[in-house]
């Protein structure tokens, strides 16, 4: 009887741990980008949230390379059972598919949307002793250099902000890829680039530090976060360009803790004090539910495929 019971006991332990609430240990985030880029600033604000919300550290691991293709495949292999997620962008999950002849991963079948996060767009950006003061000079000097300027791109949204300026703008410059928008920073500092587009955080923080000079911005309209920074539209009607950040899983990761991620990440960004730090890096929280998000992707394959068409970028 001792033995049945001891085994009995035993059993119900087992089940009991089990059955733990998830998640019931930590969480990797992984960031398609490297260290310092938007994604990573977005992935730890969110996974900042997520931790206080549901109790467990949810760690950050960056897997730079190839536009986001590398940590999209790795993630989309990885088990699914909600202990390896991904904060995406429309990079790996919309536009590689126009950019690359073919993808070890597919960005809508592999993985389970929970939530799109914000949305953002880029600065064009120069050093502070670039011979252009504003955006018309630029680009009467960018079209008097006839391929002598160098740019560099380090996303999806950097690369077809780039190529769109030149099919648009009617200007060349040498294009330059890199694995990510910090590293275009970098030397556009330092004078190995003439010009990049960064991401609107990194974009206010380097103009704030006087380090480089924006000079126009992708979206339509100029933002209120850099009111005295032109628009591109404002100089080539119709140029536009919006990027934004999501959070995926494996494809299978069970429904309930698809929304029980999608709950908490939707309650943190809500909050005003955190909407106010995504501001400060040049987000804006737009939250989207699992199935508006999952339709939104499909919709973006398409949208950014028309934009690559725009640019006249031919797949890799």
């Amino acid at each position: 009887m001792k033995l049945v019971a001891l085994l009995l006991a035993g059993l119900l332990g087992w089940t009991a741990a089990g059955a733990q609430p998830y998640p019931a240990r930590p969480v990797k985030l992984i960031v398609p980008f490297p260290a310092g880029s938007a994604t990573d600033q977005v992935a730890r604000l969110t996974g900042a949230q997520l931790q206080e919300a549901l109790g467990q550290p949810f760690v950050v691991e960056n897997k730079a390379g190839a536009q986001g293709a590398i940590a999209a495949a790795e993630v989309a292999k990885s088990p699914a059972d909600g202990y390896t997620l991904m904060v995406t962008t429309n990079t790996p999950q919309a536009a590689n598919v126009s950019l690359f002849k073919k993808l070890s991963y597919d960005p809508v079948r592999d993985f389970a949307p929970i939530a799109r996060i914000g949305t953002t767009s880029f600065m064009l950006m120069v050093r502070p002793d670039f011979p252009a003061q504003d955006l018309k000079g630029f680009l009467a000097h960018a079209r008097a250099q006839k391929g002598k300027l160098s740019a560099g791109y380090g996303s999806a949204g950097s690369q077809v902000s780039l190529a769109m300026l030149k099919s648009m703008g009617g200007l060349d410059a040498l294009e330059v890829p890199y694995k990510g928008i910090p590293q275009t920073i970098t030397d556009t500092m330092g004078g190995s680039l003439a010009f990049t587009f960064v991401d609107l955080g990194n974009a206010l923080a380097q103009a704030r530090g006087g380090k480089l000079r924006g000079l126009a911005v992708t979206s339509a309209k100029r933002t209120p976060l850099a009111p005295d920074v032109p628009a591109l539209a404002e100089e080539l009607p119709g140029y536009e360009l919006i990027a934004w950040f999501g959070l995926v899983a494996p494809a299978k990761t069970p429904a309930d803790v698809v929304q029980r991620l999608h709950t908490a990440t939707v309650k943190g960004i809500a909050r005003p004090e955190v909407r106010e730090r995504f501001a400060a890096i040049g987000t804006d929280v737009a939250p989207m539910e699992p199935e508006e998000f999952g339709r939104f992707i499909q919709s973006e394959i398409a949208h950014w495929a028309k934009l690559a068409k725009l640019a006249g970028i031919q797949p890799e």
